[in-house]
């Protein structure tokens, strides 16, 4: 559960982070994808955990 915790902050960190910069840059600049991408590995990461963990109940 600890690392679930752990990317859920980490999810909000980077979502505020592409809003921020997505503000400064276009939506394709290479800053928001490369922040886009880290976002989708986090929200991908957190799932799988999820799955494994809710699949037992």
């Amino acid at each position: 559960m600890h690392r679930e915790a752990f990317l859920v902050k980490e999810i909000e960190t980077c979502r505020d982070e592409m809003t921020r910069v997505a503000f400064t840059n276009s939506l394709t600049s290479p800053e928001v994808l490369q922040v886009s991408e880290k976002l989708d590995q986090l929200m991908n990461e957190y799932d799988g955990i999820a799955q494994k963990e809710y699949s037992h109940i």
